[in-house]
């Protein structure tokens, strides 16, 4: 924080796209917030929503008097920006994909092409839930996706405890509304395309958050089956519901899961675990900044798991605050609760 200001002072790229504007609304009511720029090179000069600025093209922007950008711009476009903003001491808070992977090989695999800045790998990841230690006077975060950040949540109890069978395969079936997709339309999510329709895409083992989600599997548990991961268009605007299903080992039984994501999760402002009986649904977090988990034994062996957020809240612009917070050492939950 600049020592001369009570505030710190941000601007947001990309802030006319969904996960932007949601930044916008956030960030306008944070109290240790100055909101000093936000843009948009499709709407420059039209009126920002809730507040007294106007958007702004990206090359009018002013790094010198900012002291955090949070960017949300698309893979590539991102990592340009923020080795601009890195180099003139301006911290990152990064919504895009270029910095959630530890490597450059990594990242051609799931998004093709050379990393834009490899010199900056690995980065934080910003899933304060299970990386809280490492998210405090950093210079930049990457903000984990909407489906990782459901999912991991999801099985984080699990994988800490070591309690999965290593032999079977972990199963998330995931859907998430349209606005996941981002504002540019495209053909497959038009409302004519999405009303009274559910379809999956890139299922199996090839959408890009595949090796985002076994990435951070494997820094808490390496000894777990195969991830096999399907994600589904809602027709719905926003929210994220992830369905996972776990073969549990013989030193754990389904019934035991529910003390366990209690004690897990019993501090965590930003995570509720429903009681035993109950199922989570887009309501309990559409338009909140948190996530919902609840926990269904099917047999001993057998575990369902349902975690659900805003795509946009806790899976982008409510997570990239919270991390955010975490990096300037102020309350975790500001602005968010």
């Amino acid at each position: 924080m600049s020592q001369l200001q009570d505030k710190i002072r941000v601007g947001v790229y990309g802030a006319s796209g969904y996960a932007g504007q949601d930044l916008i609304e956030i960030l306008s009511h944070h109290p240790n917030v100055e909101l000093v720029f936000g843009t948009s090179n499709t709407y420059s000069g039209t009126p920002i929503p809730g507040t007294a600025l106007q958007y702004i093209p990206s090359d009018d922007a002013d790094l010198g008097g900012v002291d955090a950008v949070f960017l949300a711009l698309p893979h590539k476009a991102s990592a340009q920006m923020a080795g601009k903003a890195l180099a003139v001491g301006v911290k990152v808070i990064d919504l895009s994909a270029d910095f959630r992977l530890n490597t450059a090989e990594s990242y051609a695999k799931w998004y093709g092409g050379e990393h834009p800045h490899p010199e900056l790998l690995p980065v934080p990841y910003g899933l304060p839930e299970m990386n809280r230690g490492a998210l405090s006077n950093i210079d930049l975060v990457a903000v984990p996706g909407c489906y990782p950040t459901t999912t991991l949540l999801g099985l984080y109890p699990l994988l800490k405890a070591h309690v999965l069978d290593e032999h079977a395969p972990i199963i998330v079936d995931a859907k998430s509304g349209v606005s996941g997709a981002g504002r540019e339309p495209k053909p497959t999510t038009h409302f004519v395309e999405v009303f009274g329709n559910l379809s999956p895409y890139n299922p199996g083992r090839v959408h890009r958050h595949v090796g985002e989600i076994e990435q951070e599997i494997h820094k808490v548990n390496g000894n777990v089956g195969t991830l096999i991961f399907t994600p589904h268009l809602l027709p719905v605007d926003r929210g994220l519901m992830a369905s996972i299903y776990v073969t549990l080992n013989d030193d754990f039984t389904s019934d035991q899961a529910q003390g366990l994501y209690e004690e897990v999760y019993g501090s965590e402002p930003l995570v509720t675990v429903l009681p035993a009986g109950q199922q989570a649904t887009l309501k309990h977090v559409v338009r909140t900044n948190g996530c919902a988990i609840s926990l269904t034994p099917v047999t001993d062996k057998y575990l369902h798991i349902t975690s659900v957020t805003d795509n946009l809240r806790k899976g982008a612009a409510g997570q990239a605050v919270q991390d955010f917070n975490l990096m300037f050492d102020l309350p975790e939950t500001q602005a968010l609760l």
